[in-house]
C-alpha cells in the first residue's frame, strides 16, 4: 500500500472540502449576529445564531463519531454535508419569513458541516505516517484559506442579489451557503478514497512504535484525564472560545459604529487570512519545535489580540487585532490536534475525536451566546478582557505540562 500516494490524495480531498465548507462557513458567520440582533429584536439574543451553530456541530460530532467506524469516513463526513445543506436553506427561508426560531433551527442544522469539515483534520491525521502529521493537519486547516478569506467578500453581493429580485437581503448569504456546502459534499463523496478508516489501521500496524499506548481501547473519559490529552484539549477549546468569543461579536460591534457590510467584511477576511493561511508554517514549527512551544505562543497572541482590539473602532486596527486573533487560534487548534493524534490507537480515534469536538462545540455555543450577552451589558471592552483572560488557560497549562514532561525526562 503507497502511503504516500494515499495520504496525498486524501489531503488534497480534504483541503478541497475545507474551503467550500469555510467559504460557506465565513460567508453565513458575517451576518449571523446582524441578523440574530434584527429577527429577535435585542442585541444580547445576537450571540444566538453562533450558539446554535455549535450545538448543532456538537450534536453532529457524537452523531459521525458513533457512525465513522461503522460507515467509514466518507459516508459519515459526506452526511454531515448533506444535512448543513438542507439547514443554510431553512436558515435562508427563515430569514425571508422573519421567523427567528426557525431561523435558529436551520443555523443549528448548518453546525453539521462544521463538524464535517473540521473533523476532517483527524482524518488526513490518521493515513500519514507519524513524523508527518503535524504539516498534514496543517495543510488540511489550510484549504479553509481560500473559502474564508474570499467566503466575507460574498455576504455584500449576495444580498444585493437577494434584495434585487424583491426577497429580504439577508437571505442572499444562507442561500449561497447552502450551494457551497453542496459542493462540499459532493468532493468527499466522490473522492475520499480509498476508506481512510482501513488504511489508518494499516498504518498503526506498521507503525507500532508511533502509537503512545498499547493494549485494548482505553475508555474516553480515562483517555481525557491524561495530562496530554489535557492540554491538547484545552488547547482547542479555549482556542475556539477565545476566538468566536471576540471576533462573533465584532461585526455588530463595527455595524454599530456606522461601518458599512463591505468594512466588516473586509475586516473577517483579514482574520481568517489569520486563521488559516500560514497554516503550513504551524505545521512545520510542530514538527520542529513540538507540539508545546506552538501552544504557548497561540496563547500569547490571543492574549494580545483580545487587549488591542476594543483600544480602536477603525478598520485597520481591528483588522490587525483580528488578525493576531486567527493565528493565536492557529497555533492553539493545529497544535492541539496533533497532539490529540499522537497519542491514540484507531480503535480510539473516532469515538475521542468525536468527545473532543462535542466539548468544544458546546464550549464554542456557550462562548457565542455569552458574546451577546457581554456586549449588551459591557460593550466591546469587556469582551476583550475576558478573551484575554481566558487566553491565559492554555498558556497555564501547556507551561505546567511542559515542565512536568522536562522534569521526568530530567529524572529518567
Amino acid at each position: 500500500m503507497n502511503f504516500a500516494r494515499i495520504s496525498r490524495n486524501t489531503t488534497l480531498t480534504l483541503m478541497l472540502t475545507q474551503a467550500f465548507g469555510s467559504f460557506g462557513a465565513a460567508l453565513t458567520a458575517t451576518v449571523n449576529t446582524i441578523v440574530g440582533a434584527e429577527l429577535s429584536g435585542s442585541a444580547w439574543q445576537a450571540g444566538l445564531p453562533g450558539s446554535f451553530v455549535q450545538i448543532g456541530a456538537a450534536i453532529a460530532a457524537v452523531l459521525i463519531g458513533a457512525t465513522m467506524d461503522r460507515w467509514g469516513r466518507r459516508l459519515s463526513l459526506s452526511a454531515g454535508m448533506g444535512i448543513g445543506v438542507l439547514g443554510a436553506l431553512i436558515a435562508s427561508i427563515s430569514v425571508m419569513q422573519g421567523r427567528f426560531i426557525f431561523f435558529l433551527g436551520g443555523l443549528m442544522l448548518v453546525g453539521f458541516t462544521r463538524a464535517a469539515a473540521l473533523m476532517g483534520r483527524f482524518v488526513a491525521a490518521e493515513v500519514t505516517v507519524p513524523e508527518k502529521r503535524g504539516r498534514t493537519i496543517s495543510y488540511v486547516i489550510l484549504g479553509g484559506t481560500f473559502g474564508s478569506v474570499l467566503g466575507p467578500f460574498l455576504a455584500d453581493p449576495s444580498s444585493r442579489m437577494a434584495g434585487s429580485i424583491g426577497v429580504e437581503a439577508f437571505a442572499g448569504p444562507y442561500a449561497a451557503g447552502a450551494l457551497v456546502f453542496l459542493l462540499a459534499g459532493l468532493v468527499l463523496f466522490a473522492f475520499l478514497r480509498p476508506e481512510p478508516r482501513d488504511v489508518g489501521r494499516s498504518i498503526a500496524a506498521q507503525f507500532p512504535e508511533s502509537v503512545a499506548h498499547g493494549g485494548p481501547a482505553r475508555p474516553v473519559l480515562k483517555i481525557l484525564s491524561t495530562p496530554t490529552v489535557v492540554v491538547a484539549v484545552t488547547a482547542m477549546v479555549m482556542g475556539q472560545v477565545v476566538m468566536v468569543g471576540l471576533m462573533g461579536i465584532t461585526s455588530l460591534h463595527m455595524f454599530e459604529h456606522d461601518h458599512p457590510i463591505g468594512a466588516v467584511s473586509a475586516v473577517f477576511s483579514i482574520h481568517t487570512l489569520g486563521m488559516f493561511a500560514f497554516s503550513i508554517l504551524t505545521g512545520q514549527l510542530l514538527d520542529r519545535w513540538g507540539r508545546g512551544p506552538v501552544i504557548l505562543s497561540g496563547a500569547a497572541l490571543m492574549f494580545v489580540a483580545c487587549a488591542l482590539a476594543p483600544i480602536w473602532t477603525d478598520v485597520a486596527p481591528l483588522a490587525v487585532a483580528l488578525f493576531l486573533l486567527g493565528l493565536g487560534w492557529n497555533f492553539c487548534y493545529v497544535g492541539g490536534s496533533t497532539l490529540l493524534s499522537d497519542v491514540l490507537t484507531p480503535e480510539e480515534r473516532a469515538h475521542t475525536q468525536a468527545a473532543n469536538d462535542l466539548t468544544i462545540s458546546l464550549s464554542t455555543a456557550l462562548a457565542s451566546f455569552a458574546s451577546g450577552v457581554v456586549f449588551d451589558f459591557g460593550g466591546y471592552a469587556a469582551a476583550g478582557i475576558i478573551g484575554a483572560l481566558a487566553s491565559i488557560i492554555p498558556f497555564t497549562v501547556a507551561g505546567w505540562w511542559m515542565t512536568r514532561r522536562g522534569l521526568a525526562e530530567a529524572i529518567s
